[in-house]
């Protein structure tokens, strides 16, 4: 019979304390837990190995009992590990209270339970009267499901007005609606909508990442928005009116005379709402680009060589 260096197993040294052996079991646990590692033989292996392991030296009695196996077992090793090899595993077994218990750890490991070390040494004691482990200081290892992760594409227009999607994850159906105002990049977790938790420990969670599509029009900025207006000529010189599209719907724009191409003018409260902020909106940023007539006539032509000889 193989004997089981526990302290090897976690990782830590016999002079460890109970803390330390608690994170040590934590670290290694979720490494090879079988969630993380589907079909993997030896990660299971591994995570019976651990598992085992803080049984004991998480348990004071059992880490005792443990620790003074170790002076006895030079000798069971020194008499060929045979039925008279002079080391009474019997002692071990009656000092629990009990004779040796079957013991099944179904839950955790599919039917695996315990090493043939440890029952000799400890028999069932792990599994109390009823067969299972202990859920507290070192019994068995409650862990959070899997989190599952996916995007979400909706449009700028969406994003200013809130938007509804249903979408597949994991073969689960999620309606997922954002508010007005949300931004680029911002994670909305549904909490529990992830894969189930093993042996007690909370479900996973469903992290959706929100991506606003590149829009022609717009470009937004925090809050505020930016957007591109073509002026005419004859409405840049000589002042008038426009209608201009927005998110939000038409308005209506006053242009002075002698604007120039390239300025800028301020639509306040006509960018985006704020996500979290009722009633606070940043502003709309126009920007007019004059536009210069194409296929004049001959006659416009001359007015505008008039125009010219004007400003001589």
């Amino acid at each position: 019979m193989e004997f089981k260096d526990y302290y090897k197993s976690l990782g830590v040294s016999k002079t460890a304390t109970a803390d330390e052996i608690r994170k040590a079991f934590r670290k290694l646990a979720k490494q090879y837990h079988p969630d993380a590692n589907p079909n993997n033989k030896a990660a299971e292996e591994k995570f019976k190995e651990v598992s085992e392991a803080n049984e004991v030296l998480s348990d004071p009695e059992k880490r005792k009992k443990y620790d003074t196996l170790g002076s006895d077992w030079q000798r069971y090793e020194q008499g060929g590990a045979q039925q008279d090899g002079g080391f009474d595993w019997g002692k071990y077994q009656q000092s629990q209270g009990r004779g040796r218990q079957s013991y099944s750890d179904e839950d955790m490991f599919g039917g695996g339970g315990f090493s043939d070390f440890f029952e000799n040494i400890f028999g069932g004691s792990a599994a109390g009267g009823n067969g299972k482990r202990r859920g507290s200081g070192g019994g068995r290892f409650a862990s959070k499901g899997q989190d599952y992760r996916a995007e979400m594409e909706i449009s700028l227009q969406e994003a200013y007005s809130g938007a509804e999607r249903i979408l597949n994850v994991n073969g689960q159906q999620l309606r997922i609606k954002t508010k007005p105002g949300i931004e680029d990049g911002h994670a909305i977790r549904l909490k529990g909508k992830g894969g189930p938790g093993a042996n007690g420990g909370e479900n996973g969670n469903v992290d959706i990442t929100i991506r606003i599509l590149p829009d022609e029009e717009y470009k937004r900025e925090g809050n505020d928005l930016i957007k591109d207006v073509t002026v005419p000529l004859y409405t840049a010189v000589l002042g008038g009116e426009m209608h201009i599209q927005t998110l939000s719907g038409e308005i209506k724009l006053k242009i002075k005379s002698e604007t120039q191409s390239g300025s800028t003018l301020r639509v306040k409260g006509k960018g985006f709402p704020h996500y979290s902020k009722e009633n606070i909106r940043g502003d709309l940023y126009l920007k007019l680009q004059i536009e210069i007539p194409k296929d004049i006539t001959e006659q416009e032509k001359e007015l505008f060589g008039q125009l010219s000889k004007l400003r001589e």
